[in-house]
């Protein structure tokens, strides 16, 4: 288990503004929060390195770049054991159309996000990149039509 970290008021509102927009200066942040800028650098790289802060991503439009097909796909993989759940996992994250992928309890040992240009495609990414695997069971395809981020992860209060 992953120990917590101690996080006063100004390090929450530091997150919260930085959940929302990551590429705020420290001269804005530090204005916005209330400290010199010199505290909230420090405040920051203090977060990085406790890992509280993983990093910073960008986000791209699917649709924008030809997939706009969107699905999740429950996936069973038999026997469910740790050799295969490695390489399983790495293949997956390999291919461009994987979004994310997630390892259950349940049923389904896997749900995988996925990006696709259309039907076919995904019929395709099924076919060859799933079920051609002797270790993947079955597979259960649920279109997505609509998503939506929610609002910022912060500690339990």
């Amino acid at each position: 288990m992953v120990d917590s970290v101690v996080l006063d008021p100004v390090d929450l509102h530091i997150l919260r503004l930085l959940q929302n927009d990551a590429r705020l200066t420290y001269r804005e942040l530090s204005a916005e929060v209330g400290v010199a800028p010199s505290t909230c650098l420090d405040r920051v790289a203090r977060l990085r390195r406790s890992g509280v802060i993983l990093g910073h991503r960008l986000r791209l439009d699917p649709a924008r770049l030809g997939r706009g097909l969107q699905a999740l796909l429950a996936v069973q993989v038999r026997p469910h054991r740790r050799e295969l759940v490695g390489p399983f996992v790495e293949r997956v994250r390999a291919l461009p159309e994987a979004r994310s992928v997630f390892h259950l309890t349940g049923p389904d040992d896997y749900l995988v996000h996925v990006a696709v240009t259309d039907a076919a495609d995904l019929q395709r990414l099924v076919l060859d990149e799933f079920t051609a695997h002797r270790e993947v069971a079955r597979v259960e395809t649920r279109l997505i039509f609509q998503q939506w981020e929610c609002g910022p992860l912060l500690p339990p209060r």
